[in-house]
């Protein structure tokens, strides 16, 4: 289920389309004159490289859905918030903490309440509200380039601002990962023929907090969100990698 902001122009009803195709039901926050970005991308068929050129959702702020509208949602076992859209991150953080007393709760995997689902935070880099979204996150997962204003370092960052652990990808390295009571470890990625690297760490973001969801421990979940993300740059193009991983 994606919470975020497409609107009713052209490009919105395209990217409604195929969320739903893939089964994504999209609850839409904004009104039917937001102007959703359109990126352009580049991909090197030699190396799998990508560029991409993007307004990265800076056309317009996107309003916060209503707690109504929100109430409404199965709860999740899981929620991936990436801080694109402030508004809605923290509507949606306020309501996993407090009062989501939903209509149809999901199961979870173990006996944690309904109401206080793990909470995923992709730091794909800094943004203001990360300073009130990362002391709530039970995982931030970011890349080795990542920092956190005053930190030199990303686990050491991530971890004084408050994340309940870390996880941080070096590209076709290692992934490691640490917590705040001195628990680490690294995880490591094999090899693939690399054909195409737009959305890797989306993919790799999404199915660590699929992963996480279904009741994975931390590395077992990264070892699934490996095996995602290597199949993704594999194949070329944005949806023909995703029959191939369960």
């Amino acid at each position: 289920m994606l919470v975020s902001a497409l609107g009713a122009g052209p490009v919105a009803v395209a990217a409604r389309a195929d969320l739903e195709a893939h089964g994504v039901t999209v609850v839409d926050a904004a009104g039917p004159e937001f102007p959703l970005a359109v990126s352009a991308v580049l991909v090197d068929d030699a190396t799998g490289e990508r560029s991409v050129v993007s307004p990265d959702g800076a056309l317009a702020v996107a309003p916060a859905p209503s707690a109504e509208a929100l109430r409404a949602l199965p709860a999740p076992a899981v929620v991936l918030l990436d801080g694109h859209h402030p508004a809605i991150a923290r509507a949606v953080l306020e309501l996993t903490s407090s009062s989501w007393v939903p209509e149809t709760p999901l199961a979870t995997p173990d006996d944690r309440s309904p109401r206080d689902p793990q909470l995923i935070l992709d730091a794909g880099r800094w943004r203001d509200v990360f300073a009130e979204l990362m002391p709530r996150a039970d995982v931030v997962a970011a890349s080795a380039d990542f920092r956190v204003p005053g930190h030199d370092d990303v686990v050491a960052g991530a971890l004084a601002a408050g994340a309940g652990a870390v996880v941080v990808t070096h590209g076709a390295g290692p992934v490691a990962w640490a917590t705040p009571g001195g628990e680490h470890g690294v995880i490591d990625v094999p090899p693939v023929e690399v054909r195409d690297t737009l959305g890797a760490g989306d993919a790799f973001h999404g199915a660590l907090a699929a992963a996480i969801g279904a009741g994975e421990g931390l590395e077992d979940a990264i070892r699934t969100a490996v095996r995602v993300a290597g199949t993704r740059v594999s194949q070329v193009g944005p949806r023909a990698w995703l029959s191939l991983v369960s």
